[in-house]
């Protein structure tokens, strides 16, 4: 015990180590003889500010084409065309989802809700991986089922999802934007699908813009620091935007024609056969997945050709000088658009009184009119497709533009097995009163083999004031309205 605590002692007499110090001291020796080597130095002696190098964006992101979708598998939609846009032609494609599709079903497992979203996300990567196609972005919203674009937009919060999608484009910089058409449609007419086209117009129209979103493009403080809040995007006016439609017929609009037919010069295959493949990776979607593997296993793609020539591109606006059948890349050249602004929401005046759609056709005529895209609203007549002995939801405004009030009679003309639930009656307007009317109709319980007319007539003292048409098919099953 002595021994050890002379041992103890004769530690504590010992002089501390001076290793530290000394590497404190040849560190800051080092930096100083650095900094007085350095440009920074050199510059500051001068009575210059430092300034670090301009960098370029990241070109890992760049795009020729952003494909901007609601669902894991909504490309599949326009897999023939992106198929020959990277294969063949060697373009950049990049895609944005908004959600995973959470809400749907799974053909091959128990696995749902957001379990299902994770395995379709991972099938969606690797579909579009198939063809070559890496720069893959999901984003937060929820799949919200259902016809209703309101709701999808209210459930994916409409804000923060344009915000993303508007950075998204500012990163990849894309030459044309590739995006569901922002229509109601009779056919599946997923709230979803109309969702993604209106934010995806939205974006396109406020990517080159500094004022939106402003720290998206203000330079950061600190470049080569942590902590940053401003992101050092650059603006971005892409060129181009095209639609394509989930309508259950063929959409009769100006359009770039595509041969799925094609054969491809890199394959030595139809492009058909390419998106076929691509979608037997969606094997939770068997209605996706089936019918492409049975043709890949018959060689029989009659049926599958017929639903993806469904899908054709339509022209939406272009900033440079194109024909709206031109090819998806006519007049695009290299480097930056200037920003185009849109003329926004106009305030219009009328006179008199009437009677037209409300609700969601009411938004969609504003928002074509705001965003330029009007010849948007010839391409499909009012209509819609609804299941067997569900109900029809038809949103009317009565507009009063007087300076008297007035009385509209409201009448329903229905064809045989319908019943209206609600609607019909007499409405009273004060001087320049708009009024909703929410009407209600019953479906018949079997499906037609065709449209059929729901008509709403308004009257104003005994005369016809006009007409409303809308156009219903009734099937076995849709989505709800």
């Amino acid at each position: 015990m002595e021994q050890a605590s002379e041992a103890l002692n004769e530690t504590n007499r010992r002089p501390p180590s001076r290793q530290p110090q000394m590497n404190v001291a040849m560190t800051a020796f080092l930096m100083t003889v650095l900094w007085w080597c350095s440009p920074a130095q050199q510059q500051a002696e001068a009575g210059l500010a430092y300034a670090l190098p301009q960098t370029e964006p990241d070109n890992r992101y760049k795009a020729d084409i952003l494909l901007i979708v609601a669902h894991p598998d909504d490309e599949t939609a326009v897999g023939s065309y992106l198929a020959k846009a990277v294969i063949d032609d060697g373009k950049r494609i990049a895609v944005i989802y908004a959600n995973r599709g959470e809400g749907g079903g799974n053909s091959i497992g128990d696995e749902q809700a957001s379990s299902l979203g994770a395995i379709r996300e991972i099938e969606a990567r690797r579909a579009v991986g198939s063809i070559g196609i890496h720069n893959v972005w999901f984003l937060n919203g929820r799949d919200t089922p259902g016809q209703d674009v309101f709701r999808s937009l209210q459930t994916w919060g409409h804000g923060s999802t344009l915000e993303q999608v508007v950075r998204l484009i500012r990163l990849a910089r894309p030459e044309v934007i590739l995006t569901w058409l922002p229509h109601f449609v009779a056919g599946e007419n997923h709230g979803d699908h109309q969702a993604a086209g209106i934010i995806a117009t939205e974006a396109f129209d406020l990517a080159g813009d500094p004022t939106a979103y402003p720290s998206q493009v203000v330079p950061p403080r600190e470049p080569t620091d942590i902590s940053n809040v401003t992101e050092g995007l650059r603006v971005w006016q892409p060129k181009k935007i095209y639609y394509f439609s989930d309508a259950s017929h063929p959409v009769e609009a100006s359009g770039p024609p595509f041969d799925i037919g094609e054969i491809s010069r890199q394959r030595r295959v139809p492009f058909y056969q390419i998106a076929a493949e691509l979608q037997t990776y969606h094997r939770t979607q068997a209605d996706v997945s089936e019918p492409a593997a049975q043709a890949l296993r018959t060689g029989n793609f009659d049926s599958l050709r017929l639903w993806l020539q469904r899908f054709r591109l339509v022209f939406g606006k272009s900033v440079v000088p194109c024909r709206p059948t031109g090819d998806v890349f006519e007049g695009v050249t290299q480097g930056a658009a200037a920003f185009k602004r849109t003329r926004g929401y106009p305030i219009g005046t009328q006179r008199g009184v009437a009677m037209e759609l409300g609700g969601v056709f009411a938004f969609y005529r504003n928002f074509w009119h705001a965003h330029e895209i009007e010849h948007l609203a010839s391409i499909v007549e009012p209509e819609i497709e609804i299941a067997v002995h569900s109900y029809l939801h038809i949103p009317l405004l009565l507009r009063n533009d007087t300076e008297d009030s007035v009385e509209v009679l409201l009448e329903s003309g229905v064809p045989a097995g319908w019943k209206e639930a609600s609607g019909s009656g007499r409405y009273r307007l004060g001087p320049f009163e708009t009024r909703s009317v929410q009407t209600f109709f019953i479906a018949p319980p079997d499906p037609a083999g065709q449209m059929e007319d729901i008509r709403w007539m308004a009257r104003v003292g005994g005369n016809l004031l006009n007409t409303v048409v809308m156009k219903v098919k009734v099937s076995e099953w849709t989505l709800p309205q």
